[in-house]
Formats: structure tokens, sequence, C-alpha cells
């Protein structure tokens, strides 16, 4: 409070404002120092600011939503004039007394711009102090191929050419020719399109389409999604389990099925629907029999979709 008769003569503090801790405690207190026209600065450890709140799914007592309730704080604290965030620090020394201290902060370096991070994660797939890289010097991946392999390989690369942007395509192609992804030819792949190996193993993990498993000649695909489990796709899968002996994810001893369950096939009002070699089938639980004893006594001969209205 200043003293009118003698201006110069102050017991006010004047200065900033430091909340230790990103927790929802913190970040309401941040918001309340700030829009009373406090400087603050926010001290969280952890890369970023929430604490245990957004592991949570409700709040008592109210039974809300816990991230309804933190997401607007989150970003009204990120955009506020008046709050500086210091995330992934450690406070180390306070110095001075009560309204006018100095602080020490320690502020952890996370080897990326702050200011053009969003948040996609790639910088930790591709941290090389985590993760070092180990290739072994002069190493040929053509040599680890048959010739057939390399005949076949090289004709997919020639055709879609040997550039980054043409990586799907070629391993599309393999894929559908050896029915799986080897491992060597991926190696040939990356080193033929000069692409690391470990952005051909993520494009080949990313997508179900792709599989690193040797795969029957038939694959057969059941649908799970809302639609045809409602439907009675749940029994089509035993049913399928039963004939074949296998479970999903799994290929037939005799490498002939694979069985495969997917989340949505596109054909909802015909579930329950099972997809073999692409082809479709609206499969009632006992049916299935009939299409694979088709499919045995058809193998040369493309299968026929078998739809009932």
């Amino acid at each position: 409070m200043t003293d009118e008769k003698n201006p110069t003569t102050s017991t006010a503090k004047h200065g900033s404002v430091l909340v230790l801790g990103g927790g929802i405690a913190g970040i309401q207190s941040a918001l309340d120092l700030a829009d009373a026209g406090f400087k603050v600065y926010l001290i969280e450890k952890q890369p970023s600011i929430g604490g245990t709140m957004p592991q949570l799914d409700k709040t008592f007592p109210t039974n809300d939503c816990a991230m309804c309730i933190l997401a607007p704080k989150l970003v009204a604290t990120g955009r506020h004039p008046n709050i500086d965030l210091l995330t992934y620090s450690d406070l180390k020394k306070i110095e001075g007394e009560a309204g006018d201290f100095t602080v020490t902060i320690n502020k952890k370096a996370r080897s990326v711009d702050e200011v053009l991070c969003n948040g996609c994660g790639l910088c930790v797939e591709n941290c090389l102090v985590r993760f070092k890289p180990q290739k072994p010097t002069h190493y040929d991946a053509k040599k680890a191929l048959e010739k057939n392999d390399l005949r076949t390989v090289d004709g997919i690369i020639n055709t879609y050419g040997k550039t980054s942007d043409a990586l799907i395509p070629i391993m599309q192609a393999i894929n559908e020719h050896y029915n799986y992804l080897p491992k060597n030819i991926l190696s040939y792949v990356a080193q033929e399109v000069d692409v690391p190996l470990a952005q051909v193993y993520h494009v080949a993990t990313f997508y179900t389409s792709f599989s690193l498993k040797p795969r029957g000649k038939h694959i057969i695909k059941v649908c799970m999604g809302t639609a045809c489990h409602v439907r009675g796709s749940p029994r089509v899968l035993d049913e399928i389990q039963r004939l074949l002996k296998i479970e999903p994810g799994e290929t037939t001893d005799d490498d002939m099925f694979t069985l495969e369950t997917v989340n949505c096939l596109g054909a909802c009002a015909l579930g329950p629907v099972v997809v073999v070699d692409e082809k479709y089938y609206m499969v009632k639980p006992g049916e299935f029999g009939k299409i694979l004893n088709t499919i045995t006594l058809e193998k040369s001969s493309p299968l026929v979709a078998e739809v009932k209205q």
C-alpha cells in the first residue's frame, strides 16, 4: 500500500508470480492471477501441463467429463498473454524474502523448436539418442535374394520407379505377388529406392492390408463391426474357427486359408459380411461350410460372390 504523503515509500510488493506445478490447481491459480493483471510463470516438471486429471474419466461430485473441464483451461493457459509456460523445467533454488524472490530454474533441453512443435511424436520415434541405428558396413541386400525373387522385385521397382514416392505402390505389388512382405525383399526395396528401412517397416506395420507373416492362398476376413456384430458375426467367426481349426491372425497348416477380423467392410446393409479373396458374402451362422466347400473344390477358379437378399 502506497503512503500518499510520501509516494516514494511503499509497503506494496510489485512483480511477477511463480506458480509451481501444472496440474489442475496450478492451471486455475495461474489463470486467476493472470486475469488479475499479474505476470505469471507456470513451472511444470513434465513435458506438458495437466497433471493426472486427463487420466480420469469422470469427476466428483458432478460426474462431469474430466477432459471437458480441463481442455478449455489448457487452451486458455497456452494463449493467455500474462502466462509464460515453462514445461520440462525444475525449480533449483529460491533466494530473497517474502514478496521479493529470485528463483533459479533448470529448463531441460527438448532438442526441438517448441514454436513449431505440433505434438506429432515423430521426434521420439526417430530420436538418434534413444534409438541408435545399427547398419552393417558394406551390406548389400541384393545378395540375400534368390534369382527368381530378384527378377520379380526388379520388375516391380522398374514399373513404379526408384523414388520414395513409389514406395507404397511397390509394397502393394510385392504384397499382392507374395501374399505378404518378405523381410529380405523389404531390405532390398529400401536400398533401391533410398528410403530408411525403419520407414519401410513403419509403412508395412501401419496399413492392415500389409502383412509381415506368410499368409494362406485364400484370405478370409470377418467383419466384427457394430452392424455385423448384432446380426451374428461372432457366431459366424466361431463357425469358421471350428471348421479351419485356427484363430484370427493364423494360417492353416496347408497354407490354404488365413483368418482375419476387421472392424468394417463397408457393407453394413448386408451384415454379417465375410470377404474371401475380395469377394463379399452375406453369411448367416451355419452357412459358411457351403462356401468353404466351394472354395476347396474350385481352387483354380475365381470365386463367385453369393449374396442372398
